[in-house]
């Protein structure tokens, strides 16, 4: 049977939407009474401390794993095979094998296999297709690289890349900048700020360091097995909150226009 088409993405119809989630694990609960909605051209950043629960409710939107209490819907439906195909992911990073041979491009090539299947041959569309990604993440020189010789830093930008393959309409981060320095942190969020501008791409980013998300969500979900703030990140955190979340010992660092790494990076690029 055919799922009827809902206008996904509006203001009216979230992409995800969570309807008071509980999830309980050994036991325990892991997860209470979790409202959260996400909409197209939105960043959503949801902190919170390690073992908070950030994990389990990307898994509960992905489907993989499903609430004892409560409701999910992705794309106007319950989550399943077929809404999956819509969504980019990025879990945490791992370290490649440095002396695996699998090219950057053939990385890239990955996420295409959702639309061409396993067993279909790569053609020379679907290069093209891998190469204008590179482009995108600025890795395009380093196409016949082997990915384990990257940076931690490049190696996001083509994870990026494979993720965005498929044209997903949503995309979801996991700690993306672990391992990464400073500087190209920055770079990575500045590049995904630009895809939700160029595309009406809605991201859900998790992360246990406030300073970044802060810097560049639109709006911030405060998790630690529950919901303690959702809204704009300008306004957020009052003391009360951030105790909540993390516990007294908590100092917050936010990029600004008065960074001195970051200045000077965007000077040499200039």
């Amino acid at each position: 049977m055919t799922e009827p088409k809902i206008d996904i993405g509006t203001e009216q119809f979230p992409l995800v939407d969570i309807d008071d989630v509980w999830v309980r694990y050994n036991g325990k609960w892991v997860l209470k009474s979790i409202y959260l909605q996400c909409f197209s051209g939105k960043i959503l950043g949801i902190v919170g401390p390690n073992g908070g629960g950030k994990t389990t409710l990307l898994n509960v939107i992905l489907g993989t794993v499903h609430p004892n209490k409560g409701s999910v819907k992705l794309f106007g439906h319950p989550p399943n095979k077929n809404s999956r195909l819509d969504i980019g992911y990025l879990p945490q990073i791992s370290h490649a094998d440095r002396s695996f041979p699998v090219t950057v491009i053939d990385v890239v090539l990955m996420g295409l296999y959702n639309k061409i299947g396993l067993l279909h041959r790569v053609n020379r569309k679907s290069k093209a297709e891998a190469m204008a990604l590179l482009e995108k993440v600025n890795m395009s020189e380093q196409a016949q690289m082997i990915f384990g010789t990257l940076s931690g830093g490049q190696q996001q930008r083509v994870n990026i890349a494979r993720a965005l393959a498929s044209k997903p309409k949503l995309l979801i981060l996991d700690e993306p900048s672990t391992g990464i320095d400073s500087v190209a942190q920055e770079d990575f969020y500045e590049l995904l700020v630009t895809l939700r501008d160029e595309q009406n791409m809605a991201v859900i980013m998790v992360s246990h360091d406030i300073g970044v998300i802060t810097s560049h969500a639109d709006q911030i979900a405060c998790l630690n097995t529950q919901i303690h703030y959702h809204g704009r990140p300008d306004i957020a955190l009052p003391p009360d909150i951030q105790q909540k979340i993390f516990g007294r010992n908590l100092h917050i660092m936010i990029h600004d226009d008065k960074c001195l790494t970051c200045f000077k990076r965007h000077e040499n690029h200039d």
